[in-house]
């Protein structure tokens, strides 16, 4: 019967129960994810529009034109004509009504912009697969973040309730104190107020701990009954500020885009072609009559004057000049970030260290602080003090660990480390 109950008990907790893994899985499938995606699919059609420029262009099509006076059909030498003419009987390819079919093409065979176009195409798909991996970094670190921000109330809350169980144990004793005129009624008045702060420090707790629920869910999906528990399996790799990469990649893209609008000033060759079949009724005997005619060849283009061109240069300059700028101011502040970072990580662990050491002395100096206050050597104001002092110790201790964990993640960020290398 026993075993039944405490089962009875266990599963709703099982069933409610999330790892890390489970929300890293849902932030893949989740809009914020998906959108990023989304970007990089973009990314991958406009390299495939930057290279079919490449390829022939062909064109059916088919017309039909009326026209005021007999018009050829196709140009005729003068020796042809002139046989014509001579013999009514045979149709000669100029009518009113022409009827037309045919094919045209037209290929680049030098055009040296269309494939510095390209290359920046597809720099521009490698900085959305970048942005993409980096922002999956980011939300992960978030999540992680606010999952230790959890952590940190729940157990704060639970140290507030221990708080407010010793306050509860001293009031009884306190109660009979004042009935027997042994102390003073206003000692009572202080511990109501010290538990109502308690309460007012739990509601408090509560409004944070919903805020951190939202966040997370937003980002999964999952709307989590308890914050999921955190081991640390490794540890943040530097390098080269991997976080700026979809930067990188953008003035990449940048540098090939300026090359390419001073590509089109360069001289260009394109190949064309065209088939053509006519048919129409001959208007020197109302025969019926068909033509076919086909050319094919090559343009030669010499770009002079192009102000457009020039402005589209100066456009590439400054965009280029502004990412360049961008990266720089980016980089001393990842810099700056990164130094402090790492210089307080081992300062926080040092600090979880202490401040375990100095809940440990606080909860023996409110053990005594209970006695004296019991056999009236201590005042209730003291007293309390006490009590505050080990929240407080230990609330300062679960902060650290929650900042212990962000600044992992802040690091896992700038350095784009897998977190799930670095925490389960």
């Amino acid at each position: 019967m026993y075993k039944k109950t405490v089962a009875a008990l266990a599963l709703p907790l099982l069933l409610q129960a999330h790892t890390l893994h489970e929300l890293f899985a849902a932030l893949k499938t989740h809009p914020q994810t998906l959108r990023d995606e989304t970007a990089v699919r973009q990314a991958r059609i406009a390299q495939d529009k930057a290279n079919a420029a490449l390829y022939p262009k062909i064109d059916l099509f088919g017309s039909y034109d009326n026209y005021s006076t007999p018009t050829g059909m196709v140009p005729l030498p003068p020796n042809e004509l002139f046989t014509m003419i001579k013999d009514p009987r045979t149709p000669q390819p100029f009518a009113y009504n022409i009827y037309r079919i045919g094919a045209s093409l037209s290929m680049p065979v030098f055009v040296q912009s269309i494939f510095t176009f390209a290359k920046k195409a597809e720099a521009m798909q490698r900085s959305a697969r970048a942005k993409k991996r980096i922002n999956r970094i980011k939300n992960q670190a978030v999540i992680v973040g606010a999952d230790a921000d959890l952590l940190y109330l729940d157990a704060l809350n639970k140290a507030i309730e221990g708080k407010a169980r010793s306050l509860r144990a001293t009031q009884k004793t306190l109660k009979i104190k004042v009935a027997n005129g042994r102390a003073p009624a206003s000692a009572l008045y202080k511990l109501d107020d010290s538990l109502n702060q308690v309460a007012i420090t739990k509601n408090s707790i509560a409004l944070q701990r919903q805020k951190l629920l939202a966040q997370i869910e937003r980002l999964t999906g999952i709307r989590l009954d308890a914050p999921v528990p955190l081991k640390q399996i490794g540890s943040f790799k530097a390098g080269d500020f991997a976080a700026l990469e979809p930067l990188r990649r953008k003035i990449e893209a940048d540098r090939l885009d300026l090359e390419a609008h001073k590509e089109r000033l360069y001289p260009s060759l394109v190949a064309r072609g065209n088939y053509v079949r006519s048919y129409g009724e001959a208007y020197n005997n109302d025969k019926s009559v068909y033509e076919s005619y086909g050319s094919i060849g090559a343009v030669l283009n010499i770009p002079i004057v192009h102000m457009d061109r020039y402005a589209d240069i100066d456009e590439a300059k400054i965009a280029l000049s502004a990412d360049e700028i961008e990266l720089q101011k980016r980089l001393d502040e990842l810099r700056a970030d990164a130094e402090a970072l790492e210089t307080s990580l081992p300062l926080l662990e040092n600090s979880i260290t202490l401040y375990r050491k100095s809940i440990d002395n606080k909860r023996r100096l409110l053990r005594i602080a209970k006695l004296n206050y019991k056999t009236g050597r201590l005042s209730t104001e003291e007293y309390l003090r006490y009590e505050d002092d080990v929240v407080e110790a230990e609330a300062r201790l679960y902060k650290a660990r929650a900042q212990k964990w962000q600044t992992l993640m802040q690091l896992a960020v700038i350095y784009a480390n897998p977190i799930e290398e670095i925490i389960e």
